[in-house]
């Protein structure tokens, strides 16, 4: 598996792959800025007019759900990735919090557009469970993957995968990534992302590069991007503990390491297990 994850890591470098995202503009930029130092190119077109002429020309198309007045240009861009083969990274940012966030992520799902689901583990569970309720943006204490819960959470997260014939990856602490079949746990990275705006849009970023680079094998992609995140996250806290910097730091260090990520760094830092 690891060294499936480099091949992804060097081949989205190699090939460049556009991404289109439809994000919010609290994290607008850090997307844009993941993207390429993950060797990819991104594009933010938001307007109607223009989202399937733009999906068209990327690879990939990342779909987040803090971007509420976008939903129209969300549709015809989904549709438009789906005609073309194109995969489709959903964010479900603070799914269940509203009805509007909710019908939109549950429309997405049921005309089968989403081929990743990237969330935390509250915004996963109210998709899953298809009800309401308010645990905004930061996942619930009640939700969070453990060592203690790992078995149980894996189990109806792949049942969720199988429901809606995508890969999902649930964010956290300990991160799962299931495709229904095979499911992987990544340990590690670092407690400052919590500290920081957007690194769970930043990681559906780095998603939808992999993707877009290796349509094949979207398990693995999103396998990589969450192990990127883990092993960078640890680089980036390394340094800014260091040099004594702050929060601030620490995401720009983020990205320099997504920028520098070698295979054999990824290789090393990687705690990943297959269940």
């Amino acid at each position: 598996m690891t060294d499936k994850l480099g091949q992804i890591l060097q081949h989205t470098a190699e090939v460049r792959p556009m991404v289109h995202s439809i994000t919010n503009n609290v994290t607008i930029n850090d997307c844009a800025n993941i993207i390429l130092a993950a060797g990819g190119t991104a594009i933010m077109a938001q307007d109607e007019r223009e989202v399937e002429e733009i999906t068209a020309s990327s690879a990939a198309l990342a779909l987040n759900m803090g971007a509420l007045r976008a939903q129209e240009a969300m549709l015809l861009a989904a549709r438009e990735a789906k005609r073309l083969g194109h995969p489709v990274v959903l964010d479900p940012v603070a799914a269940g919090a509203s009805r509007l966030r909710s019908e939109m992520c549950s429309r997405l799902l049921a005309d089968g557009l989403v081929s990743v689901i990237r969330g935390n583990a509250s915004e996963i569970r109210a998709l899953a469970a298809g009800e309401e309720h308010a645990a905004g943006v930061e996942a619930s204490a009640l939700d969070r993957v453990t060592e203690e819960n790992l078995a149980e959470s894996a189990a109806w997260l792949a049942a969720f995968s199988r429901k809606t014939s995508t890969v999902v990856l649930l964010s956290g602490a300990i991160d799962l990534i299931t495709d229904g079949t095979r499911t992987a746990a990544l340990r590690g990275g670092s407690a400052l992302m919590s500290r920081i705006t957007g690194a769970g849009c930043m990681l559906t970023s780095l998603t939808a590069a992999y993707c877009g680079a290796n349509p094949n094998t979207l398990f693995e992609a999103a396998v990589t991007a969450s192990g990127v995140m883990k092993v960078c996250g640890t680089l980036a806290e390394r340094r800014v503990r260091e040099e004594m910097e702050g929060t601030a730091s620490f995401r720009t260090r983020l990205i320099d390491a997504v920028s520098l990520l070698t295979t054999e760094q990824l290789a090393e830092g990687l705690r990943i297990q297959l269940l």
